[in-house]
Protein backbone atom coordinates (compact mmCIF):
# COMPACT_ATOMS: atom_id res chain seq x y z
CA UNK A 1 0.00 0.00 0.00
CA UNK A 2 1.35 3.34 -1.34
CA UNK A 3 1.63 6.38 1.03
CA UNK A 4 -0.64 8.83 0.40
CA UNK A 5 1.72 11.32 -0.40
CA UNK A 6 2.45 9.25 -3.25
CA UNK A 7 1.03 10.51 -6.78
CA UNK A 8 -2.88 9.90 -7.33
CA UNK A 9 -4.55 8.79 -10.51
CA UNK A 10 -7.64 9.88 -8.97
CA UNK A 11 -10.10 10.30 -5.56
CA UNK A 12 -12.98 8.63 -4.74
CA UNK A 13 -15.50 9.55 -2.83
CA UNK A 14 -19.21 8.77 -2.42
CA UNK A 15 -22.52 11.36 -2.01
CA UNK A 16 -24.81 11.39 0.67
CA UNK A 17 -28.05 9.70 0.26
CA UNK A 18 -30.82 9.29 2.26
CA UNK A 19 -30.34 8.03 5.76
CA UNK A 20 -27.98 9.36 8.41
CA UNK A 21 -25.52 11.28 7.16
CA UNK A 22 -28.02 13.38 4.80
CA UNK A 23 -29.96 13.76 7.60
CA UNK A 24 -34.12 14.62 8.32
CA UNK A 25 -35.03 18.31 7.34
CA UNK A 26 -34.03 20.14 4.14
CA UNK A 27 -31.22 22.16 6.17
CA UNK A 28 -29.73 19.15 6.76
CA UNK A 29 -30.06 17.87 3.70
CA UNK A 30 -28.29 20.91 2.43
CA UNK A 31 -25.55 21.55 4.51
CA UNK A 32 -24.44 17.54 4.16
CA UNK A 33 -24.63 17.76 0.02
CA UNK A 34 -22.50 21.31 -0.01
CA UNK A 35 -19.95 19.73 2.54
CA UNK A 36 -19.03 16.99 0.72
CA UNK A 37 -19.06 18.77 -2.84
CA UNK A 38 -16.72 21.68 -1.19
CA UNK A 39 -14.49 18.73 -0.17
CA UNK A 40 -14.90 17.20 -3.90
CA UNK A 41 -13.95 20.51 -5.71
CA UNK A 42 -11.02 21.33 -3.13
CA UNK A 43 -9.71 17.82 -4.14
CA UNK A 44 -10.58 18.37 -7.42
CA UNK A 45 -7.83 21.22 -7.68
CA UNK A 46 -5.29 19.27 -7.54
CA UNK A 47 -6.41 15.96 -9.42
CA UNK A 48 -9.57 14.09 -11.26
CA UNK A 49 -12.02 12.98 -8.80
CA UNK A 50 -15.18 10.39 -9.32
CA UNK A 51 -18.08 10.69 -7.10
CA UNK A 52 -20.30 7.19 -6.48
CA UNK A 53 -23.90 8.69 -6.39
CA UNK A 54 -27.18 6.61 -5.40
CA UNK A 55 -29.44 6.86 -8.49
CA UNK A 56 -32.22 8.26 -6.30
CA UNK A 57 -29.24 11.21 -5.76
CA UNK A 58 -28.31 11.81 -9.40
CA UNK A 59 -30.00 14.91 -10.15
CA UNK A 60 -29.57 16.66 -7.09
CA UNK A 61 -25.49 15.76 -6.81
CA UNK A 62 -25.43 17.41 -10.38
CA UNK A 63 -26.25 20.67 -9.11
CA UNK A 64 -24.33 20.68 -6.53
CA UNK A 65 -21.18 19.22 -8.26
CA UNK A 66 -19.54 21.05 -11.01
CA UNK A 67 -19.38 19.09 -14.26
CA UNK A 68 -15.08 18.40 -13.83
CA UNK A 69 -16.31 15.80 -11.12
CA UNK A 70 -17.00 12.42 -12.66
CA UNK A 71 -20.17 10.35 -11.40
CA UNK A 72 -20.72 6.65 -10.88
CA UNK A 73 -24.03 5.51 -10.46
CA UNK A 74 -24.34 3.18 -7.50
CA UNK A 75 -26.70 2.03 -4.09
CA UNK A 76 -25.50 3.53 -1.44
CA UNK A 77 -26.79 3.48 2.48
CA UNK A 78 -23.97 6.40 3.35
CA UNK A 79 -21.26 8.21 2.38
CA UNK A 80 -17.80 7.68 3.80
CA UNK A 81 -15.90 5.85 0.82
CA UNK A 82 -12.23 5.85 3.15
CA UNK A 83 -14.37 3.23 5.04
CA UNK A 84 -16.49 1.22 2.40
CA UNK A 85 -14.11 1.39 -0.59
CA UNK A 86 -11.83 -0.22 -1.20
CA UNK A 87 -7.61 0.30 -0.22
CA UNK A 88 -5.29 0.71 -3.65
CA UNK A 89 -2.23 -1.22 -3.43
CA UNK A 90 0.46 -1.66 -6.12
CA UNK A 91 2.73 -5.04 -6.97
CA UNK A 92 6.43 -4.95 -7.27
CA UNK A 93 5.41 -5.02 -10.85
CA UNK A 94 3.50 -2.05 -10.83
CA UNK A 95 -0.02 -3.78 -11.11
CA UNK A 96 -2.94 -1.98 -9.61
CA UNK A 97 -4.89 -3.94 -7.10
CA UNK A 98 -7.73 -2.91 -4.74
CA UNK A 99 -8.35 -4.67 -1.54
CA UNK A 100 -12.02 -5.66 -0.85
CA UNK A 101 -12.43 -5.67 3.00
CA UNK A 102 -15.27 -6.81 4.67
CA UNK A 103 -17.36 -3.98 5.42
CA UNK A 104 -20.30 -4.47 8.21
CA UNK A 105 -21.24 -1.03 9.66
CA UNK A 106 -18.34 -0.64 11.74
CA UNK A 107 -18.77 -3.79 14.02
CA UNK A 108 -22.35 -3.91 12.97
CA UNK A 109 -23.34 -0.92 14.65
CA UNK A 110 -27.09 -1.25 15.44
CA UNK A 111 -28.36 2.25 13.51
CA UNK A 112 -25.92 1.24 10.43
CA UNK A 113 -26.87 -0.23 7.71
CA UNK A 114 -24.64 -1.76 5.01
CA UNK A 115 -26.61 -3.80 2.14
CA UNK A 116 -25.62 -1.48 -0.53
CA UNK A 117 -22.33 0.13 1.42
CA UNK A 118 -20.58 -3.71 1.31
CA UNK A 119 -20.22 -3.88 -2.31
CA UNK A 120 -18.97 -0.44 -3.32
CA UNK A 121 -15.31 -1.43 -2.45
CA UNK A 122 -15.93 -4.35 -5.43
CA UNK A 123 -17.66 -2.04 -7.82
CA UNK A 124 -15.10 0.67 -7.48
CA UNK A 125 -11.85 -2.03 -7.90
CA UNK A 126 -14.20 -2.68 -10.74
CA UNK A 127 -14.86 0.78 -11.81
CA UNK A 128 -11.10 1.37 -12.07
CA UNK A 129 -9.67 -1.63 -13.44
CA UNK A 130 -7.91 -3.01 -10.77
CA UNK A 131 -6.97 -6.45 -10.10
CA UNK A 132 -9.58 -7.51 -6.67
CA UNK A 133 -8.05 -9.10 -3.62
CA UNK A 134 -10.77 -10.41 -1.38
CA UNK A 135 -10.17 -10.10 2.38
CA UNK A 136 -11.53 -12.23 5.17
CA UNK A 137 -11.28 -9.84 7.50
CA UNK A 138 -13.52 -7.11 8.64
CA UNK A 139 -11.73 -3.27 8.33
CA UNK A 140 -12.26 -0.04 6.84
CA UNK A 141 -9.61 2.54 5.20
CA UNK A 142 -9.84 4.50 8.10
CA UNK A 143 -8.98 2.02 10.47
CA UNK A 144 -5.33 2.18 8.73
CA UNK A 145 -2.52 4.26 8.10
CA UNK A 146 1.00 3.14 6.55
CA UNK A 147 4.20 5.08 5.52
CA UNK A 148 4.64 2.96 2.13
CA UNK A 149 7.75 1.22 3.18
CA UNK A 150 5.87 -1.27 5.33
CA UNK A 151 4.54 0.66 8.39
CA UNK A 152 1.18 0.44 9.10
CA UNK A 153 -1.05 2.04 12.53
CA UNK A 154 -3.91 0.17 13.76
CA UNK A 155 -5.72 0.21 16.92
CA UNK A 156 -6.95 -2.60 18.98
CA UNK A 157 -10.56 -1.28 19.29
CA UNK A 158 -11.16 -1.45 15.83
CA UNK A 159 -9.21 -4.70 14.71
CA UNK A 160 -9.62 -6.42 17.33
CA UNK A 161 -13.49 -5.31 17.69
CA UNK A 162 -15.64 -8.55 18.61
CA UNK A 163 -18.23 -6.01 16.11
CA UNK A 164 -15.61 -6.57 13.86
CA UNK A 165 -13.64 -9.64 14.19
CA UNK A 166 -14.23 -11.80 17.05
CA UNK A 167 -12.13 -14.67 16.76
CA UNK A 168 -9.33 -13.30 15.64
CA UNK A 169 -5.72 -13.01 17.33
CA UNK A 170 -3.14 -9.66 16.72
CA UNK A 171 -0.85 -12.50 14.71
CA UNK A 172 -4.20 -13.37 12.36
CA UNK A 173 -4.46 -9.49 11.65
CA UNK A 174 -0.63 -8.93 10.98
CA UNK A 175 -0.74 -11.73 8.87
CA UNK A 176 -3.58 -10.50 6.97
CA UNK A 177 -2.25 -7.48 6.56
CA UNK A 178 1.04 -8.63 5.12
CA UNK A 179 -0.81 -10.88 2.71
CA UNK A 180 -3.11 -7.39 1.39
CA UNK A 181 -1.11 -4.94 1.85
CA UNK A 182 2.28 -5.55 2.54
CA UNK A 183 2.85 -4.64 5.95
CA UNK A 184 5.93 -5.58 7.51
CA UNK A 185 5.86 -3.97 11.04
CA UNK A 186 2.22 -2.71 12.69
CA UNK A 187 2.09 -0.54 15.34
CA UNK A 188 -0.91 -1.21 17.48
CA UNK A 189 -2.34 1.68 19.63
CA UNK A 190 -5.08 1.14 22.10
CA UNK A 191 -7.85 2.95 21.12
CA UNK A 192 -8.98 6.12 19.16
CA UNK A 193 -10.52 9.56 20.19
CA UNK A 194 -13.42 8.91 22.92
CA UNK A 195 -16.17 10.79 20.97
CA UNK A 196 -15.06 8.40 18.51
CA UNK A 197 -16.29 5.40 20.75
CA UNK A 198 -19.71 6.59 20.97
CA UNK A 199 -22.76 5.65 19.63
CA UNK A 200 -22.15 6.65 16.06
CA UNK A 201 -18.59 6.80 16.24
CA UNK A 202 -16.25 4.09 14.82
CA UNK A 203 -14.93 2.60 18.07
CA UNK A 204 -11.68 4.20 17.63
CA UNK A 205 -10.63 4.73 13.76
CA UNK A 206 -6.54 5.35 13.45
CA UNK A 207 -7.00 8.09 11.35
CA UNK A 208 -8.11 10.73 13.54
CA UNK A 209 -5.60 10.72 15.79
CA UNK A 210 -1.77 9.76 13.64
CA UNK A 211 -0.77 9.81 10.60
CA UNK A 212 2.50 9.36 9.18
CA UNK A 213 3.59 12.52 7.28
CA UNK A 214 6.66 10.84 5.54
CA UNK A 215 9.14 8.11 6.52
CA UNK A 216 9.90 7.97 10.29
CA UNK A 217 7.39 11.54 10.35
CA UNK A 218 4.45 10.81 12.57
CA UNK A 219 1.53 14.05 13.54
CA UNK A 220 -0.25 13.22 16.26
CA UNK A 221 -3.44 14.39 17.92
CA UNK A 222 -2.83 16.84 20.80
CA UNK A 223 -5.14 17.53 23.08
CA UNK A 224 -3.51 19.94 25.43
CA UNK A 225 -6.37 20.64 27.81
CA UNK A 226 -6.56 18.23 30.67
CA UNK A 227 -10.40 18.85 31.29
CA UNK A 228 -10.80 16.98 27.88
CA UNK A 229 -11.05 12.86 27.97
CA UNK A 230 -8.52 12.44 25.18
CA UNK A 231 -5.82 14.57 27.10
CA UNK A 232 -4.77 11.13 28.93
CA UNK A 233 -5.19 9.65 25.28
CA UNK A 234 -2.85 11.66 23.17
CA UNK A 235 -0.14 11.34 26.40
CA UNK A 236 -0.58 7.46 25.96
CA UNK A 237 -0.06 7.34 21.98
CA UNK A 238 2.91 9.75 22.17
CA UNK A 239 4.33 7.39 24.71
CA UNK A 240 3.72 4.24 21.97
CA UNK A 241 5.63 6.44 19.20
CA UNK A 242 8.41 7.55 21.83
CA UNK A 243 9.07 3.74 22.33
CA UNK A 244 8.67 2.18 18.95
CA UNK A 245 10.11 1.90 16.00
CA UNK A 246 8.93 2.28 11.64
CA UNK A 247 9.84 -0.47 9.63
CA UNK A 248 12.74 0.31 8.96
CA UNK A 249 13.64 0.04 12.80
CA UNK A 250 13.91 3.81 12.72
CA UNK A 251 12.94 6.36 15.50
CA UNK A 252 9.80 8.41 15.12
CA UNK A 253 10.15 12.00 14.93
CA UNK A 254 6.82 12.93 16.24
CA UNK A 255 5.23 16.34 15.77
CA UNK A 256 2.10 16.97 17.99
CA UNK A 257 -0.70 18.61 16.08
CA UNK A 258 -2.69 20.62 18.44
CA UNK A 259 -6.61 19.90 19.16
CA UNK A 260 -9.14 22.68 18.47
CA UNK A 261 -9.59 24.74 21.24
CA UNK A 262 -13.52 24.01 21.71
CA UNK A 263 -14.05 21.13 23.77
CA UNK A 264 -17.90 20.99 23.88
CA UNK A 265 -20.55 20.22 21.47
CA UNK A 266 -24.03 19.60 22.09
CA UNK A 267 -23.87 16.01 22.22
CA UNK A 268 -20.39 15.88 24.55
CA UNK A 269 -17.00 16.13 24.21
CA UNK A 270 -16.03 16.56 20.21
CA UNK A 271 -13.67 14.37 18.66
CA UNK A 272 -12.44 17.63 16.00
CA UNK A 273 -9.08 16.60 14.54
CA UNK A 274 -6.50 18.13 12.33
CA UNK A 275 -4.91 14.64 11.78
CA UNK A 276 -7.98 13.83 9.47
CA UNK A 277 -6.82 15.49 6.33
CA UNK A 278 -6.49 14.39 3.29
CA UNK A 279 -3.02 14.49 1.23
CA UNK A 280 -3.49 15.03 -2.47
CA UNK A 281 -0.92 15.78 -5.55
CA UNK A 282 0.53 18.83 -4.65
CA UNK A 283 -2.05 19.44 -2.24
CA UNK A 284 -3.27 18.78 1.33
CA UNK A 285 -7.00 19.36 2.15
CA UNK A 286 -7.69 20.08 5.67
CA UNK A 287 -10.46 20.28 8.50
CA UNK A 288 -11.05 23.47 9.90
CA UNK A 289 -13.69 24.74 12.73
CA UNK A 290 -13.38 28.02 12.94
CA UNK A 291 -11.16 27.78 15.85
CA UNK A 292 -8.34 29.72 17.39
CA UNK A 293 -6.06 26.23 16.70
CA UNK A 294 -6.69 26.52 12.89
CA UNK A 295 -3.87 28.34 11.89
CA UNK A 296 -1.20 26.92 13.99
CA UNK A 297 -2.82 23.62 12.19
CA UNK A 298 -2.36 24.74 8.86
CA UNK A 299 1.47 26.18 9.72
CA UNK A 300 1.95 22.19 11.26
CA UNK A 301 0.98 20.67 7.75
CA UNK A 302 2.38 23.09 5.62
CA UNK A 303 5.68 22.33 7.13
CA UNK A 304 5.20 18.74 6.80
CA UNK A 305 4.09 18.42 3.45
CA UNK A 306 6.63 20.46 2.15
CA UNK A 307 5.80 21.84 -1.71
CA UNK A 308 2.05 21.20 -0.39
CA UNK A 309 -0.77 23.91 -0.77
CA UNK A 310 -2.72 23.35 2.26
CA UNK A 311 -6.43 24.23 1.26
CA UNK A 312 -8.94 24.09 4.29
CA UNK A 313 -12.94 23.22 4.51
CA UNK A 314 -14.74 23.71 7.19
CA UNK A 315 -15.36 20.47 8.66
CA UNK A 316 -17.92 20.86 11.59
CA UNK A 317 -20.66 19.66 9.20
CA UNK A 318 -18.93 16.15 8.67
CA UNK A 319 -17.66 15.56 12.33
CA UNK A 320 -21.53 16.67 13.35
CA UNK A 321 -22.21 13.23 11.59
CA UNK A 322 -18.87 10.57 12.56
CA UNK A 323 -16.15 11.57 10.58
CA UNK A 324 -13.84 13.74 8.87
CA UNK A 325 -12.02 14.57 5.29
CA UNK A 326 -10.33 11.82 5.01
CA UNK A 327 -12.82 9.51 5.85
CA UNK A 328 -15.02 10.50 3.25
CA UNK A 329 -11.71 10.19 0.38
CA UNK A 330 -9.68 7.40 -1.14
CA UNK A 331 -7.08 7.59 -3.22
CA UNK A 332 -6.03 5.41 -6.16
CA UNK A 333 -2.65 5.33 -6.99
CA UNK A 334 -0.84 6.60 -10.17
CA UNK A 335 0.81 3.51 -11.96
CA UNK A 336 3.57 4.77 -12.83
CA UNK A 337 4.58 3.53 -16.66
CA UNK A 338 7.84 1.57 -16.85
Amino acid sequence: MPAEGARHERTWMAYPSAGYSLGDTAEEHHEARATWAAVAHAVARFEPVTVAVDPNEVEVARTYLSADIDIVEAPLNDAWMRDIGPTFVLSEGGRLGGVDWVFNGWGGQDWARWDKDSKIGALVVDASGAELIDSPIVNEGGGIQVDGLGTVLVTETVQLDPGRNPTLSKADIEAELARTIGATKVIWLPRGLTRDADTYGTRGHVDIVAAIASPGVVLVHDQRNPEHPDYAVSKTIVEIFENSTDARGEKWTIVKVPAPEVLRDAEGYVDYSYINHYVVNDGVIACSFDDPADDEAVALLSAAYPGRTVVTVDARPLFARGGGIHCITQNQPLVQPK
